[in-house]
């Protein structure tokens, strides 16, 4: 819901900083890759209930994950980069919830563990939804030159970094958090499938 009124913030200073990593020789999977790892080790400090430490690294991750897409832009968008930007991320939703997991299991774990099923959903419907409509030749630059259409909802990624900040900084709310943004999931994944059934009805 958020995502494209932030880029129009962003992209600007985005893309001068992707323009001097591509000038250095920093690919856009190397971005990826370090955008990811800085992701686990925000998982791993929050998991020891250090939770300021996992906001720093959690907006140096998310920062990561915005520069990658600018720098294949100045380079080359490939498909191994869209792959691993697409696997990587799902991979660093899941990890921040579990590591609250970890930190209090007997508060946090039903509400991790309903939160993560949501992100499963909402993630299977995206990529559902963008296997279909890539299919269909159905292209969007609504959002940017992106590997994938990107369809909207008001579960999106800067909800979700929103989410994971609130959740370091109330820790003892993580639970009712957790579920607010469970629904805010489904209701996304409901209003997905209402636009595929309208969009490749034949």
């Amino acid at each position: 819901m958020l995502d494209n009124k932030v880029r129009t913030w962003i992209d600007p200073v985005i893309d001068k900083i992707a323009l001097k990593l591509a000038r250095a020789g920093i690919s856009a999977n190397t971005v990826t890759i370090f955008g990811f790892i800085t992701g686990a080790v925000a998982a791993l400090e929050i998991a020891f209930e250090n939770y300021y430490a996992g906001i720093v690294l959690i907006l140096i991750s998310r920062l990561a994950d915005g520069l990658d897409g600018a720098v294949a832009r100045v380079n080359k968008k490939t498909d191994l980069g869209g792959f691993l930007d697409i696997t990587l991320d799902f991979f660093f939703y899941g990890m921040i919830p579990l590591a609250f997991m970890f930190a209090n299991p007997a508060a946090n774990a039903l509400a991790g563990g309903t939160l993560i099923f949501t992100f499963y959903t909402t993630g299977a419907s995206f990529l559902a939804f963008a296997l279909m409509a890539e299919k269909r030749g159905i292209d969007d630059d609504a959002r940017g030159s992106k590997s994938l259409v990107y369809t909207t909802g008001l579960a999106e990624a800067t909800e979700t970094i929103i989410v994971f900040i609130a959740f370091c900084l109330f820790p003892q709310w993580f639970s009712e958090i957790a579920y607010g943004f469970a629904a805010l999931c489904l209701i996304t994944v409901t209003a997905r499938i209402w636009l595929a059934v309208q969009t490749f009805t034949d």
